[in-house]
């Protein structure tokens, strides 16, 4: 998935020691604005050392995010994150927009050859219809 749009925070890095296998990991948060009529905020992560300094970006940048989502329960509660794993400086333009679908035609009336139900004749139209 992608999205694009200007940072507007970059949040304070965060490392720590995998208690797992003992290695030293590292995490970098950034808030994404849209640039759309309506705008929204997304709070993504890049994570690992390498993609962190791959992928540089500061803020008021403009950006295209490829990234993954993800969410995992703990406690009996969920969490999602976006984790990136590529960022592009600029708006990266994503497939054409499809051809324009012309405007379809009206639907034509319904057949006047239909009898009607008409309660003081006892006339049926054969349908179940209570109405």
């Amino acid at each position: 998935m992608e999205i694009s749009g200007k940072i507007i925070q970059v949040l304070p890095e965060q490392g720590g020691v995998s208690k797992t296998s003992g290695k030293e990991w590292k995490l970098q948060a950034y808030v994404l604005e849209t640039q759309e009529q309506y705008p929204r905020k997304v709070h993504f992560e890049i994570f690992g050392e390498d993609r962190i300094k791959a992928n540089p970006c500061q803020l008021d940048d403009i950006v295209t995010v490829s990234f993954d989502i993800e969410s995992r329960e703990f406690n009996g509660r969920w969490y999602t994150s976006i984790r990136a794993w590529k960022i592009q400086q600029g708006v990266v333009e994503t497939a054409a927009a499809p051809a324009a679908v012309p405007a379809a035609e009206p639907m034509a009336a319904p057949q006047a050859n239909m009898q009607a139900f008409d309660p003081a004749a006892g006339v049926d139209d054969g349908t179940d219809l209570p109405f």
